[in-house]
């Protein structure tokens, strides 16, 4: 398990710098443009190219993919994996271009479907239209970008598509800073940037595919098997894998007829909620995926013991680190917010709103990690429908909630109800493996669970202390923020280390 851990890091390092230029991106954004209308008309346009990203980049696309490529790649060889590629790539080039193409056009209809609380203000409705036209063709780029990736993956190069997403946040930072000022609507400038991303992240992947012999010469063969078997997979796997990113685009829907500015706070929590998932959650199961690849067997009585240890490895990890996330943020909540986004147009009624949301997001963190894990456990064995039925179960779970909860608590009520989703899913998928045997916990749980429990109190009771309530933070001035803040985060860190240490957690209870 050792270059597992070495891939992890090298992953999680790369998805580290993207999450910390997101949240500069993030911090810019709020002190450029504030939460208002505006911004919720750029949010709403930003939710179809987001949701792309997290489907085909961190998600569904590389969970079908893998395991083909993997599979031409041991048993084919280098030849029909390169034909693979190309036909591939040619067909779905051809049906991106077409949906991309579709999203200009209907871009008006889109906008009354992702919100349409936006009907009853023609010039919110109208430039939420147009930002929704601008970033149409990411999703084109980010589709071949998402392949390209998996292409790399296949072969344990994870440091290229792990770095791709920085691209994102550059442009968005580049064109915020430097091109909204010169914008009779300055908001469209971060359209402009979505776009120009698209087209920057698969370009940058090209060359690293050239080193490999894989650059595509694109052919549309639909009818190719590789393909076909492709497209089997592609549809129920973007499903499956991806109910906490359409939780979160339902979220969006009916959030929009809710206050104005609920968008806002909503995707400043989701953003917040993304940082530790992204580094700790989707690197986990990044490099896991192509080894279950290789590991899986078609018998199901755990005899496959490296299979099974390398999902108890990932899952080891997800209690370690997630347990610890869920509870930092959850009880930071307001302090972070207050410390990144504070400002003359991001109000410390903003603070407060957001704050709700995030302490409901954070809750559910340790679930959405969980799924990052055991979703490729299933379709590492060519099993799609078993995650789809959870899938649709936690959506089920997620409408009914948050029709319930919506009105009484708001924006909040929405995040909560997209948190016990997770929880749903992630436990439906937990005992599925247990019980048809794929997975067997190992024999280290209990005490690693108690161990674990035990340093997040420690962490808990020590952040407790130091921390105050939110609007002592907003009345701070922000070096004072910042001092407090890290100092709150770096206490939290030692105390569970050091109790972690100190309860008889050792290196070789995580190999």
């Amino acid at each position: 398990m050792a270059s597992l851990a070495g891939s992890f890091a090298k992953v999680g390092s790369s998805v580290l710098l993207s999450r910390i230029l997101g949240f500069v991106r993030d911090l810019i954004i709020a002190r450029v443009f504030g939460a208002d209308a505006a911004t919720d008309a750029f949010f709403v346009a930003f939710k179809l190219p987001n949701l792309a990203r997290r489907l085909f980049a961190e998600g569904a696309f590389s969970a079908a993919c893998v395991p083909i490529l993997n599979a031409y790649r041991q048993h084919r060889g280098f030849a029909e994996l390169k034909r693979l590629v190309d036909d591939v790539t040619g067909t779905l080039g051809l049906l991106l271009l077409l949906v991309t193409v579709l999203g200009v056009l209907a871009a008006p209809l889109l906008v009354l479907l992702l919100a349409p609380g936006f009907v009853v203000d023609a010039e919110q409705h109208q430039l939420t239209t147009r930002m929704l036209q601008l970033v149409s063709p990411y999703l084109f780029f980010i589709g071949l970008t998402a392949f390209a990736g998996s292409v790399l993956n296949t072969y344990e190069r994870f440091g290229v598509p792990a770095f791709t997403p920085v691209l994102l946040n550059l442009a968005l930072i580049g064109c915020a800073l430097w091109l909204a000022p010169q914008l009779q609507q300055p908001i469209l400038a971060l359209a402009w940037g979505v776009c120009l991303a698209g087209m920057a992240q698969l370009l940058f992947q090209l060359p690293f595919l050239a080193q490999l012999r894989l650059l595509p010469r694109p052919r549309f063969a639909p009818a190719a098997a590789g393909v076909r078997g492709l497209g089997k997979r592609m549809l129920p796997a973007l499903f499956g894998i991806s109910v906490a990113q359409l939780s979160l685009l339902i979220d969006t829907l009916l959030a929009s007829f809710l206050t104005s500015g609920s968008i806002s706070w909503l995707y400043y929590s989701d953003r917040l909620v993304e940082f530790p998932l992204g580094i700790l959650g989707v690197a986990i199961g990044t490099v896991i995926l192509p080894r279950l690849a290789r590991q899986q067997s078609s018998n199901g009585d755990c005899s496959d013991s490296r299979f099974s240890q390398t999902l108890d490895w990932g899952l080891r990890w997800v209690l370690l680190l997630g347990l610890p996330a869920t509870l930092g943020l959850f009880m930071l909540a307001g302090p972070i917010l207050a410390t990144l986004f504070q400002s003359d147009v991001f109000t410390t009624l903003d603070v407060q709103m957001s704050e709700r949301s995030l302490m409901a997001y954070a809750s559910g963190l340790f679930a959405f990690m969980a799924i990052k894990v055991l979703v490729p456990g299933f379709y590492s064995r060519d099993d799609i429908k078993t995650p789809v039925r959870i899938a649709a179960i936690a959506m089920t779970s997620n409408l009914l909630l948050s029709a319930a909860l919506m009105f009484p608590l708001g924006h909040a009520g929405l995040a909560l109800a997209t948190a016990v989703a997770a929880l749903v899913n992630a436990g439906l998928l937990l005992r599925v493996l247990i019980d048809r045997r794929i997975y067997c916990p190992g024999r280290q749980w209990l005490p690693l669970i108690a161990r674990t429990l035990g340093a997040c109190l420690a962490m808990g009771l020590g952040l407790w202390l130091i921390s105050a309530p939110t609007p002592e933070w907003s009345a701070l001035e922000n070096s004072a923020r910042v001092f407090r803040l890290t100092l709150s985060i770096g206490l939290g860190v030692l105390l569970y280390a050091g109790a972690l240490l100190a309860l008889g957690l050792r290196p070789r209870d995580l190999r």
